[in-house]
Formats: structure tokens, sequence, C-alpha cells
């Protein structure tokens, strides 16, 4: 396995709307699919910061919903939502993306992943409807911190007894 890759995606703007990280993870892509897919997975990687998270529901099929809040430290809630528009296991899902505290950032999210050679290559967009929705959108710390809960554990599933990174 190779050292770390936290902090590594690439980040690029194709244009004014949408954001777009490339990340490598050491995992099959079933795997990976699995980790971003599955409420059990989900729950220990979807929170940036250590916050709780107290929902997570995956409904993961064509017209099927998801709802995820955590609470900060403060006692604040976060919650995103949307509804799946495309799901192709294990290569890519497409869903709306809502963050309810910016209640007029609406977007489409997708999750594009592609293994060479036992490492898999997450595509991950967001494309936002509008640039009043992409505004809200100044930093990726918390979507990178949780790239990397999904290296850690997808280290921790595919060597059981080797060291977890961190």
């Amino acid at each position: 396995m190779t050292p770390h890759r936290h902090g590594s995606s690439i980040i690029e703007f194709p244009n004014d709307l949408e954001i777009v990280h490339t990340r490598l993870f050491d995992a099959p892509i079933q795997l990976v699919f699995d980790v971003f897919t599955k409420e059990e997975h989900v729950r220990k990687t979807f929170a940036p910061f250590g916050e709780e998270v107290t929902v997570c529901s995956i409904d993961l099929r064509v017209g099927g919903n998801y709802h995820f809040v955590m609470v900060t430290d403060d006692g604040t809630e976060c919650s995103f939502r949307g509804t799946f528009l495309e799901v192709e296991p294990p290569n890519r899902t497409v869903q709306t993306w809502r963050f309810e505290g910016w209640p007029d950032a609406e977007a489409v999210e997708t999750m594009d992943l592609h293994e060479t050679d036992g490492v898999t290559t997450l595509t991950y967009r967001l494309a936002f409807r509008d640039q009043a929705g992409r505004n809200h959108m100044t930093k990726y710390d918390g979507l990178e911190a949780n790239f990397d809960h999904v290296e850690d554990l997808l280290r921790s599933l595919v060597d059981p007894e080797g060291p977890v990174s961190g």
C-alpha cells in the first residue's frame, strides 16, 4: 500500500458553476463505491472535523433519497439531502445536492469511479444551478477531510492488521 494520500485531491474549476475534485484511493472500485454509498460507512466518514452524525439515510436507487445531518461542537445542525438521478454500481452516482444552510444553493453532485491496477480514481463534480449558489462554496477543506476519512476507512478494510494513517 502506498503512503497515505491525505490532502491530495486535485481541485479544478472547469467553469463558473462547477467544482471538480479528483482523488486516488488504494482500494478496489467496489469497495470504494460501498464506502461512499452504504450507511454503515458514510456514518464513519461524512463528518469532516469530528462532528456527530445524527442522521444517515441512503435509498440507493434512481428516485431514492439521501439525508445526512451532522451536529457541530456548538450544536449547529448541518443537513444535506438530495435525490438519486443515476445509480450505476460500482462506477457512478448522480444526485441532487442541497445543504439546508444555503437554501439558494442547489446543485447536482456526480461521483465517477475508475479502477486501474487496484487504484480507484474518484472524480467528484458539484455543478451548481446558478452563480448565487456557487458563490457559497468558498472552502474545500471539509470535503478534503471527508476524503481523508474515506481513505482511512478503506485502508482499515483492505488491511485490517495494518496501521491507519493520520
